[in-house]
């Protein structure tokens, strides 16, 4: 027996120094603790690259994110994605901002993102620089790689956010997250689409030239025609002067074809680019015909924008009116009160706006194959329009299979029409839907007894608003 115990003694022993020694052997081996750091997290994340940081009272990222040129084939190449982080915490919901553009590296906060008080993630639509792939396969830009893009980001990114997620986006970047979200219909737990057009027949238009017969009043409407057309009647005197000053600015007009050219494109532009960046009450601002040239000319140049048209100011939009002559379709519009005056009719195309060394040719059906999941089977989406935008006289709409979505306009609102500016009730159930989505709605929000409010407090640089006047949608 005692021998018995003196074996069992000494087996008790041996294991608890193996297991001593073991634990050593371990401790000297363990990898060295992971990183709390934000940014040493994001960093840990395979593809993510560091540009820089900006202190300005919160953690503000600028990252490139490697990403395949071809989803469909991953191997063929790759380039890298710029993207921004808003970091507000781990904790707190996250919302994904796309422009359908550049993305700015300028830290600023979106609606949904003050609503939910989380965090922001902002990705760089693919094509646009420096999110461009070298050489560019044209080719490769369509509305499900991009959405492929942006699968790929939250993908890396829920492992460290890992609450709710919801996309957003203005004007293309509203169409940006709509697409997302019918090509990876699980990845977020809502959407807010702003002010994004559904061109679903390119070939028909005439819901724009009905908004352009409605808009406003008749004083008005009447006073943009009379300008516009005024500005063609003057055309040689404009033009003189549009050239003096692209001889001064060095600016060319290669891709348009000719200086005439890129002027009857501002001009085409003026009634609709009133109408998406202005209100009613600029109706007093606009000059009669009798003006000056030098007074007609300025306002033109403060509404349409000379620059625009060059080679200089088309260069940075070349993806979107790729994407506009391929897929998205753009809108046309009829011209009775310039009968005579135009002397490139049909000109007005998103073709002549692409250098012609870029192929393009129209795909049939992407447009359509939104429309309708969007109508049937879209969950927690969100769209708001305004009610004096152009770019909403083709706009999404709802149908039999949609849950728990809404489509709602803003009085008297243009191209910025926010949720803020929709009606009382509205403002409170689209609120309140956000808040759910997010998974953040406060419990007397959730009974119905407290109204729905942002939950962020106002911060003068992350809310402030581009000044950017951007006449694609």
């Amino acid at each position: 027996m005692r021998k018995s115990l003196r074996w069992l003694l000494s087996l008790v022993l041996l294991i608890g120094t193996l297991g001593i020694s073991g634990a050593s052997a371990g401790a000297a081996t363990a990898a060295k603790p992971e990183s709390t750091d934000i940014k040493d997290r994001i960093l840990a994340i395979a593809g993510m690259s560091f540009i820089e940081e900006k202190p300005d009272g919160y953690r503000y990222f600028v990252l490139n994110y490697t990403q395949p040129v071809d989803h469909r084939h991953p191997s063929k190449g790759t380039f890298k994605q710029r993207i921004t982080l808003l970091h507000k915490a781990t904790d707190r919901p996250t919302v994904f901002y796309t422009s359908g553009y550049s993305v700015s590296t300028n830290p600023t906060r979106s609606e949904p993102t003050k609503i939910v008080d989380g965090n922001q993630v902002s990705m760089e639509y693919r094509f646009f620089t420096p999110s461009r792939p070298e050489p560019a396969d044209w080719s490769k830009l369509d509305i499900w790689q991009a959405a492929s893009d942006q699968h790929r980001v939250f993908k890396a990114l829920k492992k460290v956010y890992g609450k709710n997620w919801l996309a957003t986006g203005g004007s293309k970047g509203g169409m940006t997250a709509t697409y997302f979200r019918r090509f990876y219909p699980h990845d977020m737990d809502g959407t807010v689409a702003y002010v994004a057009p559904n061109d679903v027949d390119n070939r028909e238009d005439s819901a724009y030239d009905r908004f352009f017969s409605k808009v406003s009043t008749q004083e008005c409407r009447t006073a943009l025609d009379a300008v516009q057309r005024e500005a063609l009647v003057r055309r040689g005197e404009m033009t003189d002067r549009y050239r003096k000053w692209a001889d001064e600015n060095h600016t060319t007009f290669k891709t348009v074809g000719s200086l005439d050219k890129a002027y009857e494109s501002v001009v085409l532009d003026l009634v609709w680019a009133f109408w998406q960046y202005s209100s009613e009450k600029d109706c007093a601002d606009v000059p009669k015909p009798t003006a000056s040239t030098d007074a007609l000319y300025a306002f033109v140049d403060k509404i349409s924008g000379f620059s625009f048209y060059t080679d200089q100011g088309l260069e940075p939009y070349t993806p979107y009116y790729y994407q506009a002559g391929t897929e998205l379709g753009a809108p046309t519009v009829e011209y009775p009160h310039l009968k005579g005056l135009l002397r490139y009719p049909g000109y007005f195309t998103p073709r002549a706006y692409v250098p012609r060394d870029i192929p393009m040719k129209w795909k049939n059906g992407a447009m359509r194959d939104v429309d309708r999941w969007v109508r049937h089977r879209s969950e927690q989406m969100l769209f708001v329009y305004g009610q004096n935008d152009p770019w909403g006289a083709e706009p999404f709409r709802l149908g039999k299979g949609s849950d728990d979505s809404y489509v709602f306009t803003a009085p008297g609102a243009n191209h910025g029409a926010k949720i803020d500016g929709l009606t009382a009730d509205q403002k409170a159930k689209a609120t309140a839907e956000v808040l759910e989505w997010a998974g953040v709605a406060p419990a007397a929000v959730e009974r119905g007894g407290a109204a729905p409010k942002p939950l962020a407090k106002s911060d003068a640089k992350l809310d402030r608003q581009s000044n950017v006047r951007d006449l694609r949608p």
